[in-house]
C-alpha cells in the first residue's frame, strides 16, 4: 500500500522538486568592467591568452580587457550579500578557475552573491601607469556592484572582497587605499565592507614580501617610499573593513609573515579580524587545503554570520 502511495505522489514530488531548483536557480553573467575607455590605457592588440594549468584549472595572461563574471543569487526574499573575488597570479597571470569561478560557486551555493573580476595585468605596453591599474580595475567593480545592486538583487551595504596570493594584494589594497582612490568618477563608495585574504601578498618589503608581485606591479629598482606606499600592512587604519585571514606556515612562495603583518596591523588599530594559520598546505590551494580535514570556507561562512554579513 505504501508503495502505490509513493508512485501516486511522484509527479507531485517532482513538481515540487522544479519548483525549489526554480526558486533557488543561479544566473551567470559576463560583462566588460568599463562601459566606454578603460582608464590610462594605451592603444594596443589585445594579446591575451589562456592555457591550462599544471595544477587544474585555466591561467589567463596578458589581460588588458578587464571583465566581471556575476554569480547571482535568485529567489531570495531580500537582497544577498556580495562579494568580489580577486584571483591570484603574481601580477602576471590569473588562476581564473581555481581561485576565481570555483570560489565563486562556493559563495553562491551559500546565498552570496559573487563576482569574478578579470583584472588587468601591469604593463607598460597598454597602461600609462601600470601601477595603477589592477586598483583601478578593483575600485571600478566595487562601484559596479553597488550600483547595480538593484537589477543583481545584492545588498549595497554588504559587499566585500577575497584575493588569493597576489589577488590578496589587490584585495588588501582596495581594503586600506579606498580613501585615495585612483579612478575618477564614482569612487564614492568603494570600501569594502569585508576582507577575505588567502595566502595573501601583503608586504613589498625585501624581508618577508614577494618580489616577484612587487617587480610586475611597480618595477625592479623603486623607490622605498613606494614600497612602503604598496604595502598594506603599512596603510591599515581604523577604517579598514573586518578582515578574515588564511595562510599555511610551510607556504614558500609568499610567506606567512605577509598574514601575521597585516593580523597585526589590525589588532594595532582595533579592527576586527580573524587568522588561521595551517602548519602544512603550501601555496595556492584555493577552497581545499589537502594536508587537513578542516575547511577554512566553513569557518569563513561562521565569520560571516558573526559579522552580521551572512
Amino acid at each position: 500500500m505504501k508503495q502505490i502511495t509513493i508512485l501516486m505522489n511522484r509527479p507531485l514530488l517532482l513538481c515540487l522538486f522544479f519548483v525549489l531548483l526554480g526558486k533557488w536557480s543561479f544566473s551567470q553573467e559576463e560583462i566588460n568592467l568599463y562601459e566606454g575607455a578603460i582608464p590610462d590605457a594605451l592603444s594596443a592588440e589585445n594579446i591575451e591568452t589562456q592555457n591550462p594549468r599544471q595544477s587544474g584549472g585555466a591561467w589567463i595572461t596578458k589581460v588588458s580587457q578587464p571583465t566581471l563574471t556575476s554569480y547571482l543569487v535568485q529567489g531570495s526574499e531580500k537582497p544577498s550579500p556580495a562579494i568580489l573575488i580577486c584571483p591570484g597570479g603574481g601580477y602576471g597571470g590569473l588562476a581564473i578557475e581555481k581561485e576565481g569561478h570555483d570560489i565563486a560557486l562556493a559563495f553562491q551555493k551559500n546565498g552570496i552573491s559573487a563576482f569574478v573580476l578579470k583584472y588587468r595585468m601591469p604593463s607598460e605596453r597598454t597602461m600609462i601607469d601600470k601601477s595603477k591599474g589592477p586598483l583601478q580595475d578593483a575600485q571600478q567593480a566595487m562601484a559596479v556592484i553597488r550600483s547595480n545592486a538593484d537589477r543583481w538583487q545584492v545588498d549595497p551595504g554588504k559587499v566585500g572582497v577575497i584575493g588569493f596570493s597576489a589577488g590578496g594584494h589587490l584585495a588588501s589594497s582596495l581594503a586600506t587605499r579606498f580613501h585615495k582612490p585612483v579612478l575618477e568618477g564614482n569612487t564614492s563608495n568603494v570600501r569594502p565592507d569585508f576582507v577575505i585574504l588567502m595566502y595573501p601578498v601583503i608586504s613589498f618589503k625585501d624581508s618577508i614580501g614577494h618580489i616577484g608581485s612587487r617587480n610586475n606591479l611597480i618595477g625592479k629598482n623603486p623607490p622605498a617610499e613606494m614600497i612602503t606606499a604598496f604595502s598594506s600592512e603599512e596603510n591599515v587604519t581604523t577604517d579598514t573593513p573586518p578582515a578574515f585571514l588564511v595562510h599555511a606556515g610551510n607556504d614558500k612562495i609568499v610567506k606567512v609573515e605577509n598574514t601575521i603583518a597585516f593580523y597585526q596591523a589590525l589588532l594595532q588599530h582595533q579592527v576586527k579580524a580573524q587568522m588561521h594559520i595551517y602548519p602544512e598546505g603550501g601555496h595556492g590551494f584555493g577552497l581545499n587545503n589537502r594536508t587537513t580535514q578542516d575547511k577554512w570556507f566553513d569557518h569563513c561562512l561562521l565569520w560571516l554570520k558573526d559579522c552580521g554579513i551572512k
